[in-house]
């Protein structure tokens, strides 16, 4: 696949992850294809694109006449079909083994042979997955960094059977959107969650341990640090169950305790306190 070539891209998932990918593909001119299992998803993931274009304008980032434009780019669909005539096409499910797999496998029945399929997998083997499909030379991992509008890293991940053709074509792409790709070879959690949930793992540790209060750990790593977010605060950002998840990829693809997750993580999540998206987490959230 030539990069010139892609013009209409496929998003599979349209939740957070899934959302800002369709906005930023469509931002930089290509037409999307945003597919999910439910209306409701999609009408929600419109609205967030609205509202965070409407950001975009406030900040100077775009034109005011450029938010119809974008949105224009973007199709919503609940049927499998529609992705059939995408150039380019990116999985963006949640962090769920069995999910990725489901999703990756329709789709590779539908898309044309040529076309490279990514998953924004966060820490599941892009090997495995790539192995799931008919391209596996033509598969690869692009780890977008929430929020993706905002964010410039593109963590971008080989499976071992990735081509070279397909690598430069991505690592090109995530450029074209004005991103900064990063290349990693195949490891659980690659680099991003490598490092970073043994830290909020950690910090979850200090807290049920009563090292310290949440907010405590929190200041300390942003005061001391220079963190932006503290951990907690992050997790709560990203979703306690997709920390759990990550870190049970990280424990079983290593085999290493180190990885743990630790209890109050666990026991948070079979609470329903996920963070943000619940309302409630190591902090309160309204609206």
């Amino acid at each position: 696949m030539i990069l010139d070539d892609i013009r209409t891209v496929a998003v599979l998932g349209a939740g957070t992850m899934g959302n800002g990918i369709a906005h930023v593909f469509a931002r930089r001119g290509y037409d999307v294809i945003l597919r999910d299992v439910e209306e409701s998803f999609l009408v929600r993931a419109r609205d967030t694109i609205a509202k965070n274009i409407d950001r975009e304008v406030k900040k100077g980032k775009i034109e005011e006449s450029e938010k119809s434009k974008i949105l224009g780019r973007i199709q919503t669909t609940t049927a499998w079909p529609e992705i059939a005539r995408a150039d380019f096409a990116v999985e963006a499910v949640p962090e769920r083994l069995d999910l990725k797999l489901s999703v990756l496998r329709d789709a590779d029945k539908l898309l044309r042979p040529e076309v490279i399929l990514a998953s924004n997998t966060s820490s599941i083997s892009v090997t495995t997955l790539a192995a799931a499909t008919t391209r596996p030379g033509r598969f690869i991992g692009m780890h977008f960094m929430n929020p993706v509008p905002v964010m410039v890293l593109i963590e971008v991940i080989r499976a071992l059977q990735t081509s070279d053709e397909t690598f430069h074509t991505i690592m090109a792409l995530c450029e074209r959107l004005e991103k900064k790709p990063v290349a990693v070879n195949d490891a659980p959690g690659f680099v991003s969650n490598r490092v970073l949930l043994p830290m909020i793992n950690e910090a979850a540790f200090a807290v049920m341990e009563g090292v310290a209060t949440a907010e405590n750990v929190d200041a300390i790593m942003k005061l001391g640090m220079n963190h932006p977010m503290g951990p907690l605060e992050l997790a709560d950002f990203i979703g306690l169950d997709t920390c759990v998840h990550i870190l049970d990829v990280l424990q079983h693809g290593f085999g290493d305790s180190k990885y743990r997750a630790c209890p109050l993580l666990r026991k948070m999540v079979a609470a329903g306190w996920l963070g943000r998206k619940s309302g409630r987490g190591f902090y309160r959230y309204t609206g």
